[in-house]
């Protein structure tokens, strides 16, 4: 009975609620499961089942597994192809970026299986090659996902899958299945090269660096259309000027009337080089051109030379001629003056897969140079216009400040208006912040941010920061600042305009973030040099106020630009120029919420 008890029970346990069957039954809710199964007839019925509820289905295999796929289900794949394709006529869409298709199928092909292949080729199913086929076999829908690691020798049935409609693992086979789509070869063009015999790729290691260069040499001369260069460094390129190499590459553009292109490492001579197309061929040349050489000069013009980013150099220098040969080399030694001395061992290949592998590299690299070039273009223009906006939005805030503060200076007829005028006068300084700290930032980007240096007492600007401030105070709000200080007179020598402006910028932050009542303290500390690389006394100021603290999803970008919520208002300028403010003293800023959770503390110290 015991027996009996435990063995209910531990079906029970694995149960699911009747209520819930029901459900799933009536509602057509197809449960999640996933299995393991070994019975070979059980196998054929679960994976027609699952081709039977494909609309689509990938399909990565070895040789064995086609051959199983033939034997068994080759008509629920017709059906798949068949289906499709109705569904692609109704729809009027076609099929020719190679992501459609109702059926599609990556395998090793090779001299052995090309009958088959075609086979499958000729009932609609697509077909991609690649070499580095992974460690299992799987077939993958929307909807289901089935795999096994056996090779199906001889097209027999396997003796185990893993059926499963779990989403995790469909996405993950499908997202498997999509890259290696995308870097498989069409299997018609596979078959031609095979049938040429042009399927077996050429690898050599070649170990000696003079015999690599004379051999690159070689292939550039032999090059019908295109060659195209990626070079490891700047240095690199120098060096290959120096020994004749850009002399090669131009004449091979001159008389075979090739393309040729080149990606080249950014450093300030080549950037000069190339936008003056003149030393851009006195570089070629290593010295400036005569007058032969200057006729020649068109044949330079066209290669086309990009620069990209000194952070993305490589361990590498690539040569890629015709889009069917590649040369690479690793960089051995960048401080040699000579090549052969300078690169170390260098691999030759004529395979497709080796050098569109290579292609793609250097394409990817092309294009993100040329939209670097568009976004410097586009930061220029930019730049441009917010120092043209600004100084027109600062031309007439000029008169309205001045006209506004003399009426506000009368008495009698005027009294009246005041109310009015005062707030005419609030929006044009506050315009007048806005246009400021645009051109702020303009100069900051563009490094032109100037210092006047002088000696001040510290503690009269902050004085002064503090009148100026409570003005900002709305009517009916209690805000208290204070003024913290051991010593009377603290002097430094910085900008007094700058650092009033930074404090102004501290203690704006501070109000608006006090809802009506509160305390704002800035102390002035002197302490010893933890913050800076010299070990000089430095004066360190705090601003400590009650308010709302800083918003975490702020925090992480407190001192960049635009850092600022909507609701709380502004541009987000100030901490950003603030912070450039001070580091151009030599100093630091930082900012922490209080230990008590009210308010935060901005400090920032001074050599």
């Amino acid at each position: 009975m015991e027996q009996h008890r435990y063995f209910f029970e531990n079906l029970w346990n694995k149960a699911i609620p009747a209520e819930y069957r029901i459900r799933e039954i009536e509602e057509g809710i197809i449960p999640i499961t996933t299995s393991i199964i070994k019975n070979e007839d059980e196998i054929i019925k679960e994976i027609r089942n699952m081709n039977n509820r494909a609309d689509k289905l990938s399909i990565c295999s070895g040789f064995g597994g086609m051959q199983m796929s033939y034997n068994y289900f080759f008509d629920s794949y017709k059906r798949i192809v068949d289906n499709y394709g109705a569904g692609k006529e109704k729809e009027d869409d076609d099929d020719d970026d190679g992501n459609g298709g109702g059926l599609r199928w990556i395998i090793n092909i090779d001299k052995n299986n090309l009958s088959l292949i075609k086979t499958f080729l000729e009932s609609g199913i697509q077909v991609r090659h690649t070499k580095s086929m992974p460690p299992l076999n799987f077939g993958v829908s929307d909807k289901d996902v089935a795999l096994t690691i056996e090779k199906m020798e001889g097209g027999k049935m396997s003796q185990s899958f893993l059926i499963s409609n779990e989403p995790l693992y469909v996405n993950h086979f499908n997202s498997l299945f999509e890259e290696l789509w995308k870097n498989g070869v069409d299997a018609v063009e596979r078959i031609n090269d095979i049938e040429q015999g042009l399927e077996s790729a050429n690898i050599e290691i070649i170990q000696n660096s003079k015999e690599s260069i004379k051999r690159v040499y070689q292939l550039i001369n032999s090059a019908k259309e295109e060659v195209l260069v990626m070079l490891s460094t700047a240095n690199n390129f120098h060096r290959q000027v120096r020994m004749g190499g850009m002399q090669i590459l131009k004449k091979a553009v001159e008389e075979h009337n090739i393309n040729a292109r080149m990606l080249v490492p950014f450093d300030k001579e080549i950037g000069q080089a190339i936008k003056e197309e003149e030393e851009l061929s006195s570089l070629f040349y290593g010295r400036q051109p005569n007058q032969q050489q200057r006729q020649q000069q068109l044949a330079a013009s066209q290669i086309d030379i990009r620069t990209i980013d000194k952070s993305l150099e490589t361990r590498i220098t690539m040569v890629i001629i015709d889009k069917k040969e590649a040369m690479i080399w690793e960089l051995k030694d960048d401080t040699q003056d000579n090549s052969h001395d300078a690169v170390g061992v260098a691999i030759y290949s004529n395979g497709r897969s080796i050098v569109l592998s290579y292609l793609a590299i250097f394409e990817n690299l092309w294009k993100q140079s040329g939209l670097y070039k568009q976004l410097e273009m586009h930061d220029k223009i930019q730049r441009e216009f917010i120092n043209v906006a600004a100084h027109e939005l600062r031309s007439p805030i000029q008169p309205i400040l001045g006209l506004s503060e003399t009426l506000l200076s009368k008495k009698g007829d005027v009294e009246q208006y005041k109310q009015l005028i005062d707030i005419i006068n609030k929006s044009a300084k506050r315009l007048k912040t806005l246009t400021e700290n645009i051109l702020d930032v303009t100069r900051i980007e563009s490094q032109l941010l100037q210092l006047k240096i002088e000696q001040f007492n510290l503690i009269d600007v902050i004085l002064d920061a503090i009148a100026d401030s409570r003005s900002q105070v709305k009517k009916g709000n209690d805000i208290k600042i204070e003024l913290t200080s051991k010593a009377k007179d603290v002097f430094v020598k910085a900008d007094k305009a700058r650092i009033y402006q930074v404090i102004m910028n501290l203690l704006g932050n501070a109000i608006k973030f006090i809802q009506k009542d509160g305390l704002i303290n800035i102390a002035v500390e002197q302490e010893e040099g933890q913050y800076t690389s010299n070990n000089n006394n430095q004066i360190v100021v705090k601003v400590k106020d009650t308010g709302a603290g800083i918003d975490p999803e702020i925090f992480p970008r407190l001192f960049s630009k635009f850092a600022t919520k909507s609701q709380t208002g502004g541009t987000g300028l100030g901490l950003f120029i603030s912070k450039s403010i001070i580091e151009s003293h030599d100093g630091k800023i930082w900012a922490e919420n209080n230990s008590d959770d009210k308010g935060a503390t901005f400090c920032f110290n001074l050599p």
